[in-house]
Order: structure tokens, then C-alpha cells, then sequence
């Protein structure tokens, strides 16, 4: 099984809520991140060209479980996994911990879509380079 990508992540006063707890929305923002975080590691983007295309890779699913609560100044550790690779979907799976405690899980999935100018993004199958890459990391 694939060792997952880690990252960390200081929790902003900007992504609490009143009484300095993270708010819900910022966990998907911390998650987006971390996906960008992994891509760039493994050499592209989610925003590319390829063959004269622009590839990009949207969300079309998301969720996120709370355990405890992340406060203000935490600094939270953040593990993603490769779950799928489909023809043209991936799907990540997030695991958010600080100093060993459960924060959250969460997930997100993606499409590989060429981008044409002033059009709607059109879903195409993830170029075999980036695919053999998703792949090496999935568990």
C-alpha cells in the first residue's frame, strides 16, 4: 500500500468561526490545497495544457466528516490518498489529525475536462501520463 502524500496546514484566524473553531467550509478548502499540494508533486497541474488543450480537473463531489474541533493557530497534518483512478475521474481521500488526534475525513472527487475557451468544460479521459502517475499512488 502506497505510503499517503502529507502536508500541513496552520489554521487561520480567517477559517474560524465566532468562537475560533475552524468552520465546516474551510476543511474543503484545506482539502483543495492538499490535492494541488500532491499534483504538483508528482510533476503537473490541475491546470495545464496538454496537446494544445486546457486540462483541467473540476470538483464533482465532496464531503468531510468532523471528529474534533481544529482551533485557530492549530497546525493540522494532512494525508491524502488516491482512492480510484477512473477513465476520467480520480477520487481523493483525506485524513486531517493534529499531534495524533482524529479532525477530520473527508473526500473529493475530480474529472479531467479540456477546457475550451468561453465553453463549458467537456470531460475527457485523463491523459496516460498523469493516470499512470494517480495510479502509482493508489491504495
Amino acid at each position: 500500500m502506497p505510503t499517503p502524500f502529507h502536508t500541513s496546514r496552520f489554521v487561520e484566524f480567517s477559517d474560524t468561526d465566532m468562537a475560533g473553531i475552524m468552520h465546516f467550509s474551510a476543511y474543503f478548502r484545506f482539502m483543495e490545497a492538499a490535492e494541488h499540494q500532491l499534483i504538483r508533486n508528482l510533476g503537473f497541474s490541475v491546470y495545464s495544457q496538454t496537446n494544445g488543450d486546457v486540462i483541467s480537473f473540476p470538483r464533482v463531489a465532496a464531503s468531510c466528516e468532523f471528529h474534533s474541533p481544529a482551533k485557530c493557530e492549530d497546525v493540522l497534518d494532512i494525508d491524502v490518498t488516491v482512492e480510484h483512478v477512473g477513465t476520467k475521474s480520480v477520487k481523493y481521500g483525506f485524513v486531517f489529525s493534529q499531534h495524533g488526534r482524529s479532525v477530520a475525513t473527508g473526500c473529493m472527487t475530480s474529472v479531467c475536462c479540456r477546457v475550451p475557451h468561453g465553453k463549458a468544460p467537456v470531460s475527457i479521459p485523463i491523459p496516460q501520463d498523469i493516470a499512470a502517475k494517480l495510479r502509482d499512488m493508489a491504495t
